[in-house]
């Protein structure tokens, strides 16, 4: 199948080009502002499908909106007339085309030439009322505030924030793209006359600017917030697509003495924390047990020995453990245990505890085992 993609270089069509050839599709016809305009004359003749997602929404004069949201649209139904090609094209059109603006309007006669390109011609059409997209390859300033304030939070620079309780429709673009493939296999998802993309989330500005900022914040609390909330887990991983290239390293505070170290590195508020503990040869530690919180201990370098002993017995059970061969070992509560490197090594361990630690309520006390 031979694709053609209008808007090729921009946010969704860079989205949709680079999953189309994840998918196996590689006659992708990508057009954008800088192509040579003879090649859509060739690209109208030659393809099986057309993803129109070429347009303007930030034009320095509003005259460009009728060029690029319009004109073009009538150029390029044109060539397929002209050419006989019964493609179905796919439109992206906005939510703004049903407001009375230069940019709603020029969206909406977009609109109109496809539904009338359709009756006339016969051929299949998808007309998409997006809302505000958000995702990887976003532009600040332009595309979304979702990509302006991971942009500028990420900088350490201003943002804005009019109206903290105006509310948001937003839809990730990979959402976007899964909708735009079932088109494309010709069972896109339509209300009435029109395609929609069926995941959208709704959020208040003023949530979405103090969300962002948490994830800078993470850096330093090394609290992540809980990813089964779909519109966090699509953002976080928007937020650090625009992190700057020498910012993707952070410190962590490394709790030093002579035995070792003990690292905390991820606190969640609903799955515990994981720390890294490293401990020099001959050392012990632990010797304390708990009520409540419950661990596993992966060694992952080094070798060690795991001590057990339940609370008022004196049966002692032992588990040797080394980075050759990764097993994780639970620590069940009401059993004091300790672990010991038996190796000429450090001996490094990935700790997970079921809960945070919170020195006023450390649920932890010290048992020799």
């Amino acid at each position: 199948m031979k694709i053609l993609v209008t808007g090729a270089k921009g946010f969704v069509g860079k989205n949709l080009a680079t999953e189309l050839k994840n998918r196996g599709y590689n006659d992708i016809f990508e057009f954008s502002r800088e192509s040579d305009p003879s090649l859509l004359e060739k690209y109208t003749k030659e393809c099986d499908f057309v993803f129109h997602l070429a347009g303007v929404n930030r034009p320095k004069d509003e005259n460009e909106f009728m060029e690029g949201n319009f004109e073009f649209t009538s150029q390029l139904l044109g060539l397929l007339k002209k050419n006989g090609n019964k493609a179905p094209v796919l439109i992206t059109s906005s939510i703004q085309a049903e407001k009375d603006n230069s940019y709603g309007r020029s969206k909406k006669i977009g609109e109109d030439l496809l539904f009338n390109y359709s009756k006339e011609a016969n051929v299949n059409v998808y007309v998409y009322r997006l809302p505000n997209l958000f995702g990887k390859w976003s532009k600040p300033n332009y595309n979304t505030v979702v990509a302006t304030f991971c942009h500028n939070i990420a900088r350490d620079l201003d943002i804005q924030v009019n109206n903290p309780d105006a509310e948001l429709t937003l839809c990730y673009i990979d959402d976007v793209i899964v909708e735009f493939l079932k088109a494309l296999e010709g069972n896109p998802t339509k209300q009435n006359d029109y395609c929609v993309v069926p995941v959208t989330h709704q959020i208040k500005l003023g949530e979405l600017a103090n969300l962002i900022k948490s994830f800078k914040e993470s850096r330093a609390n090394l609290s992540i917030p809980n990813m089964e909330e779909g519109l966090t887990k699509k953002l976080y991983s928007t937020y650090l697509s625009f992190l700057p290239e020498n910012d993707f390293s952070y410190d962590l505070k490394m709790n030093c003495d002579q035995r070792g170290s003990f690292t905390e590195f991820i606190r969640t508020p609903d799955r515990g924390q994981v720390s890294i503990n490293v401990s020099k040869p001959g050392i012990t530690k632990g010797n304390h047990w708990h009520h409540t919180k419950n661990e596993k201990f992966l060694v992952v370098s080094g070798e060690g020995l795991i001590r057990f002993r339940k609370i008022n017995s004196n049966e002692v059970v032992e588990y040797k453990v080394s980075g050759g061969k990764l097993q994780v070992i639970d620590i069940p509560i009401g059993y004091t245990h300790s672990i010991i490197n038996v190796g000429e090594t450090d001996l490094v361990t990935v700790m997970w505890a079921n809960e945070c630690y919170n020195p006023e309520k450390p649920d932890t006390y010290y048992e020799e085992v």
